[in-house]
């Protein structure tokens, strides 16, 4: 976080005015009756307002496919409390540090450091019905800020780029799991008063977090009373429902003694399997486990056959206890 940024986290500042830097080529949002801004002389809603109506409630169900390792995308968005990764820009910005976060301070879209670096923020409230639009909105605004801004919350984003336009998709996804968000600030051992403080609110409500190395997009979580392994997947939905009621009806879907599967949520339009896990089973110990289901899973998922009764049933139970985050 630069001086500048770190001055600003005592205060959320407002969303970004029309005229400003990030804003042009934006209108303000009026009443839905009362003139359009732009000085076409109709009535908001019936103009500017119509546009932005449309594209808040125009829903991208997977707003991350296309980009590289989409599951961990998701697993950032919806599952992780502290991570970043570096991403790539395409074109004439490809030299610029640019990177992924889970949260920024202040819930802020993006933060400019001193440096010039770009930081995003994953988790943040979006305005439309497309997070990558939404995401991209921010990288352009950062891009177009000056050194040392924190970049906050601004009007609906009007049609243009995605984070597929403006991101190098060659470029792998590699996520960086950390304990706290000392990754806020440059010298978080230097961090004082306020900005100290936050740190060690959040750093304190950080849930323990890994990522699995045996398998792709699985993370483990600490919990007061038991743990949990929350395991992003990229398989059609009624194909991933099919195979792991095979596995379910025949036993077979846990991770061990003491495991057990308990359904799965839906997020970004990937399915999302969990397992509850013993309190003593550590991100280390699900390794193996994980990997043996995984090959389980594949066998499943290449069976084609008719689910038998059973295995019928046992997907209607998994639908029972399916829940859509987004």
């Amino acid at each position: 976080m630069g001086k500048k940024a770190a001055r600003n986290i005592r205060h959320n500042t407002s969303a970004t005015a029309p005229g400003s830097p990030g804003a042009a080529d934006t209108v303000p949002v009026v009443g839905g009756r009362e003139p359009c801004p732009c000085g076409s002389g109709r009535r908001y809603k019936a103009c500017h307002g119509r546009d932005a109506a449309v594209a808040a409630d125009t829903l991208v169900q997977r707003p991350f496919e296309g980009l590289p390792n989409e599951c961990d995308w998701v697993a950032m968005r919806e599952l992780v409390p502290a991570a970043t990764a570096s991403l790539t820009l395409a074109g004439a910005e490809a030299a610029r540090p640019v990177t992924l976060a889970t949260v920024l301070p202040m819930a802020w879209p993006a933060l400019r450091r001193d440096t010039g670096e770009i930081l995003i923020g994953l988790q943040t409230h979006t305005s439309s019905g497309d997070v990558s639009r939404d995401l991209a909105d921010s990288l352009e605004r950062a891009l177009a800020a000056e050194d040392g801004t924190p970049i906050t919350p601004g009007p609906l984003p009007g049609p243009g780029a995605r984070l597929q336009d403006l991101l190098d998709v060659s470029a792998p996804l590699e996520v960086t799991v950390h304990t706290g968000f000392d990754f806020w600030v440059e010298d978080a051992d230097a961090a004082t008063g306020d900005v100290a403080a936050s740190l060690e609110r959040a750093n304190a409500a950080a849930t323990p977090t890994a990522r699995l190395t045996s398998v792709d997009a699985a993370y483990w979580c600490s919990m007061r009373e038991k743990n949990h392994l929350r395991w992003v997947m990229p398989h059609p939905e009624e194909q991933l429902l099919d195979a792991i009621a095979r596995l379910h009806a025949a036993d077979a879907s846990s991770l061990g003694d003491g495991t057990r599967f308990v359904g799965s949520f839906r997020a970004h339009g990937l399915l999302v399997p969990v397992w509850d896990l013993p309190a003593g089973m550590t991100a280390d110990d699900v390794e193996k486990p994980a990997a043996e289901f995984a090959v389980r899973l594949a066998e499943s998922l290449a069976d084609t056959t008719a689910l038998t009764p059973r295995q019928r049933s046992a997907r209607n139970g998994l639908l029972n206890r399916q829940i859509t985050l987004n």
